[in-house]
């Protein structure tokens, strides 16, 4: 895959085992393009797969598959173009790009059928080594599956840097069908939160609740349009949206903190025949009463996974000013930064932390 030509990249070894390191500037192969990475964004996963979380690493087969460059949150420019590549993705050298965070086998029934999100393989750029190098380098190899989307220039770097997590927002509020009198609960005001916070908005529910513990991002998704804003510590959730929907609970329940308490709290405040849709990445299996899912509730339960078909919307709505990264990203890094940058992505005074190639230490070196 790499020739004799060098770049800086964060290079997974294991978990907590993530090293700044030359390698090799990568190839493009027929149908294949290079990028030159503007910035890539490090995402909750990213963070639960350094610090070791089990459906990373758990198992006799492992699904990260070290040595790899980690990072599914990026977007850059056309460096350099394979044979065919330039028919085959539609596009020219120094064109702005996204790619989606999957890349397809296009072969299997999920694929050939249009379901690629849900590919029976199922390599995500940034966890298999070669085959799905990521974006936490100065450039990457895009392969022939993949799907590309072509960013307008207008689009501010940051906003550019979200368009994943946007799209995967985008997917999981349509997951819950959200109606003009539904009462809709968003469990957890991170960056993906913030964003399906801004999305919901946009379907003009009855009423949009947002549950953190972090006042800062409460304050955040009261300006995205949330008419109604919990912080656990000070407040009971359930009690709270029972009291405006009249004792029943919530119409639509999105959980998306990653921790156990999430989903309890969402399958009892949800009312009967509700809906429950579930985004997270968890670090910790999770215990719950099932009984509530049928014989009480009757639930809709509804996972979502990706952002399928979405990434187009989230280059209309941020190109139309619709949606924004503003107060989500909130600190820069470059390459060489990497410790820091992770620890900072770790904690909760950070939201959304970006690597950028040549940004800071990278330049200062």
């Amino acid at each position: 895959m790499y020739q004799s030509r060098s770049m800086t990249a964060i290079v997974c070894h294991g978990p907590k085992d993530y090293r700044v390191e030359a390698v090799g500037k990568p190839e493009p192969r027929r149908r294949e393009l290079v990028l030159k990475i503007d910035a890539c964004g490090i995402c909750a996963s990213d963070c639960k797969c350094w610090s070791g979380a089990a459906m990373f690493w758990g198992g006799q087969n492992p699904y990260v598959k070290p040595p790899v460059i980690p990072g599914h949150e990026f977007f850059g420019r056309v460096e350099e173009i394979g044979e065919e590549a330039a028919e085959h993705f539609g596009v020219e050298v120094g064109d702005r790009v996204i790619a989606e965070q999957i890349v397809p086998c296009d072969k299997c029934r999920y694929c050939r059928s249009g379901q690629y999100w849900m590919c029976e393989v199922h390599n995500i750029f940034g966890f298999q080594r070669q085959v799905a190098d990521g974006g936490m380098a100065e450039y990457m190899r895009i392969p022939e599956t993949a799907r590309l989307h072509k960013i307008p220039e207008e689009i501010s770097l940051e906003d550019a840097a979200i368009i994943e997590p946007l799209s995967c927002a985008i997917h999981t509020v349509n997951r819950g069908d959200i109606q003009l009198d539904d009462v809709v609960v968003i469990a957890g005001a991170g960056p993906l939160g913030l964003f399906m916070t801004q999305v919901a908005h946009l379907k003009t529910p009855k009423k949009l609740v947002v549950v953190d513990l972090v006042p800062e991002r409460l304050a955040l998704a009261k300006s995205f349009g949330a008419d109604v804003v919990i912080n656990p510590r000070e407040e009971d959730p359930i009690e709270v949206v029972r009291g405006l929907t009249d004792g029943y609970g919530c119409d639509v329940y999105i959980e998306t903190t990653g921790v156990p308490a999430g989903v309890t709290q969402g399958l009892e405040m949800v009312r009967k025949l509700g809906r429950f849709v579930e985004f997270s990445v968890f670090g910790a299996e999770t215990t719950a009463d099932w009984s509530i899912i049928g014989d009480r509730k009757e639930l809709d339960i509804r996972g979502a996974h990706l952002g399928p078909y979405c990434y187009p919307i989230a280059i209309d709505l941020l190109q139309r000013g619709l949606v924004t990264s503003k107060g989500i990203v909130t600190h820069h890094y470059g390459l060489k930064d990497w410790t820091t940058a992770i620890d900072k992505a770790y904690g909760l005074d950070s939201i959304k932390v970006l690597l950028r190639p040549g940004y800071g230490a990278d330049a200062a070196g």
